[in-house]
């Protein structure tokens, strides 16, 4: 069944891969990036070259989630132009790599400003929707960082993902009586394919960086290299968008609560059956396993 899907941060990456995925699979998919006009403007016109190209229905929306005015605008557009809105795919992040200590409090709340809150402007702006119709699906694009192995000098966006991932599991059990169904699709470390790392910011403390780099010296270097190596040939970020495509695809009502794609096998899967697992039992042990599922 054809679904109208809004997925953010869609210009490139994972964003962009799973809206072209999910347009050649026969949904109407709403890209959203900010700066349509401007600095993105090349990507709105790569967006509409591969939908007259594909012949699929993919379109893009302006879209800041730092912004509750550009989330409400982008809602309104949706719905006037497609009628409705089946699908929102919380996929827009910022990496910043360097010593936890040399970020300014500030720069975390900016990490914390994409990666959390964003995704709070987004549901406020769509959930009312979603809910008076009574059906939809919430999809996260999470990490595995979350839960599973971390290296260091990547902490402020490890720590707002994971914040991200508990603002999921929180509100998938407050949509279910509303029959919003919740998926968590949590990609591994795919060091190619992503901006992630190209575009990632930097601390602007840059005092205390030459202490570090005494002790630590080439370490985010390091730290991708290996990551790389511990990836397999096939590895490829298409997976993460073919992994969101299924997901879609599910029945509704038999979706996975969590999906991983970890090539390098970090971990965070086994730690996340055996949480899951908690979550559903005390559920269940305080009498709320109907939270577990939609319902209608």
């Amino acid at each position: 069944m054809s679904s109208t899907i809004l997925i953010t941060g869609a210009g490139s990456g994972f964003g962009a891969l799973t809206a072209r995925a999910l347009a050649d699979a026969g949904h109407t998919v709403y890209a959203a990036m900010r700066n349509t006009t401007t600095r993105n403007a090349e990507r709105v016109t790569e967006a509409r070259a591969y939908a007259t190209g594909h012949n699929v229905d993919l379109r893009t929306v302006e879209l800041d989630v730092l912004s509750q005015e550009s989330a409400d605008a982008a809602i309104a557009t949706v719905l006037s132009e497609a009628g409705r809105l089946d699908v929102v795919i919380h996929n827009a992040g910022h990496m910043v790599t360097g010593p936890t200590e040399a970020f300014t409090p500030d720069e975390m709340i900016a990490v914390y400003d994409t990666n959390v809150l964003g995704t709070q402007r987004v549901n406020r702006a769509a959930l009312p929707h979603l809910r008076s119709q009574r059906k939809g699906l919430v999809l996260w694009v999470g990490s595995t960082s979350t839960r599973g192995g971390t290296p260091p000098y990547l902490a402020p966006y490890f720590a707002a993902k994971a914040a991200m991932d508990a603002l999921a599991v929180s509100y998938a059990a407050e949509l279910a009586r509303f029959n919003i169904e919740t998926s968590i699709v949590v990609p591994g470390a795919f060091t190619s394919g992503t901006n992630h790392f190209a575009t990632g910011g930097h601390p602007g403390d840059q005092s205390v960086v030459p202490a570090y780099e005494e002790h630590y010296a080439g370490l985010m270097n390091q730290v991708s290299q290996r990551l790389a190596d511990l990836a397999p040939a096939d590895a490829d970020v298409s997976q993460v968008a073919d992994a969101i495509v299924d997901v879609v695809a599910a029945e509704h009502g038999e979706r996975p609560f969590r999906v991983h794609v970890d090539p390098s096998n970090d971990g965070s899967e086994t730690v996340s059956v055996l949480a899951d697992h908690i979550r559903a039992q005390f559920l269940t042990r305080i009498g709320l396993e109907d939270l577990l599922h939609p319902t209608a």
